[in-house]
């Protein structure tokens, strides 16, 4: 994990110029403006689903390359600034975009899971997360699928992570993803599988039941049609 030779496959989607910007920052950390590369990352994600659930790699080996070249962490801080400034705006980045709302939780829950302090996760992100795993539970949002993917596949992802830091919130969490299956107005067929799946997945100790099987194949095939 960290490679940069592994993170340069992510970069053939931006322009040239960017391409450059983010290799150097890769390879060579302190011939750039590292404030600048957080924001080209942030900026991409918003608008890059497939990049969003990777894009914490790349600053994972960002934050590394400049810790091993320069001692420093310019970039972490930019990031987290960054990533501060669209949680304080996420209703209204909701209101305007939904795939860019998705986007950026996407990345913030791959922010969590790569960047570690003391090998630990970071404990600035933890409650951030937590707050947008919570709006994706609303009865608005339970009521598009692209919220309820989103959600399923982040608690795939860091639950159990966020689970060990703060499991009262969990809890909590889960009673209105219950809530959401149990009341299911709005919801779609597909939607109330997938709530069924991942309150099932938790319930198992966050490991595939036959119930996630399914929903998986049932999701697969959907996208197939």
């Amino acid at each position: 994990m960290g490679d940069p030779g592994r993170e340069e496959y992510k970069i053939q989607s931006f322009d040239a110029e960017t391409q450059h910007l983010l290799k150097t920052a890769l390879k060579d950390p302190g011939a750039v403006d590292l404030e600048k590369v957080a924001n080209v990352i942030v900026d991409h994600s918003l608008h890059d689903c497939v990049f969003s659930k990777e894009a914490g790699r790349m600053c994972y080996a960002i934050i590394q390359a400049e810790s091993k070249h320069a001692g420093q962490s310019v970039f972490r801080r930019g990031l987290l600034n960054r990533l501060q400034q669209e949680y304080q705006a996420r209703e209204q980045l909701r209101a305007r975009s939904l795939q860019g709302w998705v986007c950026y939780v996407t990345f913030i829950c791959n922010v969590f899971d790569y960047l570690r302090v003391n090998n630990m996760p970071m404990m600035a992100l933890v409650n951030p997360v937590y707050d947008c795993l919570f709006r994706l539970a609303q009865p608005d949002s339970l009521s598009k699928e692209e919220e309820v993917d989103c959600l399923v596949l982040q608690l795939h992802r860091v639950g159990e992570q966020l689970e060990k830091m703060n499991r009262q919130r969990m809890d909590e969490l889960f009673v209105l993803i219950r809530d959401g299956f149990l009341l299911p107005s709005g919801l779609s067929s597909l939607a109330q599988l997938l709530l069924l799946e991942i309150i099932e997945f938790r319930a198992a100790g966050w490991k595939t039941t036959p119930a996630a099987h399914k929903a998986l194949v049932v999701k697969s095939l959907q996208q197939l049609m």
